[in-house]
């Protein structure tokens, strides 16, 4: 092992707000508003409060599919709240959501606005609500729901495991590594044996389930996330694989990880959604074009 020095515990554990670790200047042991600002409203029923990263994508893509359906009361503006800077901690998106992490549902088509915090339950809330993506057959339901909570449950050990200490702890200790090494490559095989029998996560119906992990695990497959693929062989995963590309050619997939996206080609950057048109008029290509070379 050739990890750094061994490190003791204080008796009491002090924080330290000048560490220098990944996110440092986000992250702090207290919760609540940081400072004040309302939540914008657009013109829809639902309001999404998000960033195009997994846990927002799975929402995005959600709403895309059940717009694709024709369910004309899923159309939603999309508000981008950018963790980076802290716009999490607004008073606004805390009433929304009082963890301050992305995704927050606001829902106004109720007689009372209702709020959903979590990605898992603005998932499910939203199948509910649109008799979608979630099977009414009790076995077939669980089963879809187990799934669900599955990845609620294992992916903070993929991320904030394996991905944090892969990626971005400020040094890179090995027993760290491989322990939460071992864990991403077990749910990465966990998977593929479960998509070697069936054509989608619960079998033969897409559900809110691929939605969920399919945000996650695609990422990391596709080594979009952690830029690990190399190095967990994620290749090996044939049937993971299979099932990643196929959902990841649904036209809603693609229009769901466009969404809240500030990052990447700008052509795939919508920073807010609030018609379906914005997709072709409304891109970081089209609003921020870069300057051509006579320009520059």
């Amino acid at each position: 092992m050739t990890d750094a020095a061994a490190y003791e515990p204080p008796k009491i554990w002090q924080w330290d707000p000048n560490n220098g670790q990944a996110f440092s200047n986000i992250n702090r042991p207290t919760a609540g508003a940081q400072q004040e600002k309302a939540l914008q409203v657009g013109k829809h029923p639902l309001q999404l409060y998000s960033l195009g990263t997994p846990n927002g994508v799975k929402v995005t893509v959600m709403l895309e599919e059940l717009l694709a359906k024709g369910h004309a009361g899923a159309e939603y503006d999309a508000w981008l709240v950018n963790i980076g800077d802290g716009s999490q901690f607004d008073s606004g998106f805390v009433s929304a959501n009082p963890n301050s992490k992305i995704p927050a549902l606001m829902d106004h088509s109720m007689a009372k606005p209702t709020r959903v915090f979590e990605s898992g339950a603005i998932l499910l809330y939203l199948a509910e609500k649109f008799g979608e993506f979630v099977p009414t057959d009790p076995s077939d339901r669980a089963e879809c729901l187990s799934w669900l909570f599955w990845q609620m449950g294992a992916t903070p050990l993929l991320g904030g495991g394996f991905g944090h200490f892969y990626a971005y702890a400020p040094i890179k200790i090995q027993y760290a590594i491989d322990r939460y090494a071992m864990e991403a490559k077990r749910q990465l095989d966990l998977l593929d044996k479960n998509l070697a029998e069936r054509q989608y996560i619960c079998g033969d119906d897409y559900t809110i389930a691929d939605m969920a992990i399919w945000a996650w695990y695609g990422a990391v497959v596709q080594n979009k996330a952690y830029q690990a693929a190399e190095f967990l062989q994620t290749q090996t995963y044939t049937n993971l694989i299979r099932w990643v590309d196929e959902v990841g050619a649904r036209p809603a997939v693609q229009r769901g990880q466009m969404v809240n996206r500030p990052y990447g080609h700008k052509s795939r950057q919508l920073l807010e959604r609030h018609d379906a048109s914005d997709f072709e008029l409304r891109t970081q290509d089209i609003l921020d074009p870069d300057p051509k070379p006579e320009d520059a």
